[in-house]
């Protein structure tokens, strides 16, 4: 029974980060036009993903899709450059952290425990990105691409509050079709 279950998360997982590296090529093709504004359509996807990773899942299963969510793209080549991918890695964990622990609690009721993980995940993802990246990286790091600054700026507020949002819309009815299924 223990083999199974190690099999079922690899594959869960697995899937999760493939879904979620195909997505991030998807809206960014699809949102190339929007110049700048890409990065809000493909933030917030990315977002949701690490979101639905923690929820249906598990806080494992969303650690490990926070951090490969920044690598994949990078080795297939339409992802951040490669000193800032610990950084994103970093600020993925804190969203799915904040989602496992406040997302779960029972909070009045799931929607208001779901709203405050959203704030609260959107601004711990806000700082660890912006401390990091702009902070620390721009300030260290020859050559790293000055629009790098307002990128992990409040541009991750935004994408990741759309990203909690959506995940709002859709977890009650996800999760329930989960719990369906392992039933």
């Amino acid at each position: 029974m223990l083999k199974h279950k190690k099999v079922l998360w690899i594959t869960r997982t697995a899937l999760l980060i493939a879904l979620t590296v195909v997505l991030q090529f998807i809206t960014l093709q699809f949102a190339s036009g929007l110049g700048p504004g890409a990065q809000f359509v493909t933030g917030s996807v990315v977002n949701l993903m690490l979101i639905i990773s923690v929820m249906t899942c598990g806080l494992s299963t969303g650690l490990t899709v926070a951090i490969f969510t920044p690598i994949m793209p990078t080795l297939l080549g339409f992802g951040p450059v490669w000193p800032v991918v610990p950084f994103i890695a970093t600020g993925n964990m804190a969203l799915c952290a904040v989602w496992h622990f406040v997302g779960n609690a029972s909070i009045v009721n799931t929607y208001v425990s779901y709203a405050i993980a959203t704030i609260v995940g959107a601004v711990a993802k806000f700082l660890v990105l912006y401390f990091g990246v702009v902070q620390l990286a721009m300030r260290f790091i020859p050559g790293l691409p000055q629009p790098l600054a307002f990128m992990f700026s409040y541009p991750q507020i935004v994408t990741a509050t759309i990203g909690g949002v959506c995940a709002i819309a859709i977890l009650p009815s996800l999760l329930k079709a989960v719990k369906q299924r392992s039933d």
